[in-house]
């Protein structure tokens, strides 16, 4: 072979190369882009068995629908739900509590005053100091649901029977307290949660109960001012919407008949969660 031919070879190899490796550039960034556009258009965290999850939102626009990070299918499929019917003018009010902070009673007076029904997820230290104040939820047509005995992440517990224990130790002192049996209702406390933590609640014939609407209300040395509640609290409710308030709050405490009449001049009415049967506040 000669020189010259033995040159131009070596060009054609070294131009091949190139070529290949940009074919082999274009099909990774190719790739990349699919599985980009592929997770586009998704807020939902996959929820895997064991995997830890935090409950989240994503809002868009004014009195629009949530998005959670699980789907409404996903939460369906273990009986849970973040959402009510969102083809009707209907609020779902819960109030979580760990402990008496002094603005139970106010609360209840304010929702006997609008013949409005809440739920109130309570964790063993609210009804082993307050008892008197589960009785007259109870009697006064309100839902007392499951927050756990002690309140902990529940989705670092990893046994059924350790799951178990915190539901069924709060159960067995609501019905010491009230002499009734407790609605099986569970909010998983600060909404951290698993695939196991769903299954095993829906075993236990738990409905999961997460939300679709709250606000930072839960520091006591931090609350927000009237204005900052009402610019969450309004804009974002929707149809069907399951609103979370704290009621340790004393903002909460304040506002709660002024809220409660925006929103029935909304055109929202104010009923129990889905599959508690309506009572006369």
């Amino acid at each position: 072979m000669d020189k010259d031919h033995k040159g131009g070879v070596f060009v054609y190899c070294i131009l091949k190369k190139k070529t290949i490796v940009g074919i082999l550039s274009l099909v990774l960034v190719m790739a990349a882009v699919m599985l980009i556009v592929s997770g586009m258009g998704s807020h939902e965290t996959a929820v895997t068995a064991g995997a830890e999850v935090n409950w989240g939102l994503s809002f868009s626009g004014e009195n629009g629908i949530p998005t959670g990070n699980a789907s409404v299918d996903t939460l369906n499929s273990y009986h849970a739900m973040y959402l009510g019917d969102t083809g009707k003018k209907v609020i779902h009010l819960t109030f979580d509590a760990g402990y008496e902070n002094g603005y139970t009673a106010s609360i209840l007076d304010t929702l006997r005053k609008h013949n409005v029904s809440a739920t109130f997820f309570l964790v063993g230290n609210f009804m082993e100091t307050s008892p008197d104040l589960v009785k007259r939820m109870v009697s006064e047509g309100h839902t007392v649901g499951n927050h756990t005995m002690t309140h902990p992440d529940m989705s670092a517990i990893r046994t059924k029977e350790a799951f178990e224990k915190e539901l069924n130790d709060l159960s067995a002192l609501y019905t010491e307290i009230t002499g009734e049996e407790m609605t099986k209702l569970y909010r998983p406390p600060q909404g951290k949660y698993s695939e196991d933590n769903l299954r095993m609640a829906q075993e236990l014939g738990y409905t999961t109960v997460f939300w679709s609407l709250a606000y930072v209300d839960w520091y006591n040395d931090k609350q927000p001012t009237k204005e900052e509640a009402f610019n969450k609290l309004i804009p974002r409710i929707h149809n069907g919407a399951i609103v979370l308030l704290h009621s340790t709050s004393q903002t909460n405490a304040e506002i709660l008949d002024e809220l409660l009449t925006k929103w029935e001049e909304m055109g929202y009415t104010i009923e129990p969660l889905p599959g508690v049967a309506q009572t006369d506040a």
